[in-house]
């Protein structure tokens, strides 16, 4: 099989790169890789997740008929991250589509996050 690209990172557009990258740090443990006022990286795999700074960011609209990306994460217990993740600045969106195999959050700029049962 010939391999043709390679994804390197996800890119978020986002008001405070350093915000989102210390948040998400806090999510996943990835170390902050690059740092300042208008970009941010974490992680040191083949993959990274990075934050740009665009002037006037706001987040999607949640359940809205626009296009959406998220991420998803796993974790051993979704209740116990679920209400960790909230006091990192997370909120938990009144639609909630996954029927208890996984909560939708938002992280503290609106991006939306699933979380479910590793």
């Amino acid at each position: 099989m010939t391999v043709h690209a390679n994804l390197a990172a996800i890119n978020l557009d986002c008001a405070s790169p350093k915000a989102m990258a210390q948040f998400y740090h806090e999510v996943t443990g990835w170390k902050i890789t690059h740092l300042d006022d208008n970009s941010a990286y974490l992680g040191e795999g083949p993959i990274q997740l990075a934050f740009q700074r665009i002037e006037g960011y706001q987040g999607p609209d949640w359940p809205g008929t626009g296009k959406h990306a998220h991420l998803d994460f796993t974790v051993a217990d979704v209740s116990a991250e679920t209400e960790r993740l909230r006091t990192l600045g997370a909120t938990v969106p009144d639609f909630q589509p996954g029927l208890d195999q996984w909560t939708v959050l938002a992280d503290p700029e609106g991006h939306l996050f699933c979380i479910a049962a590793a």
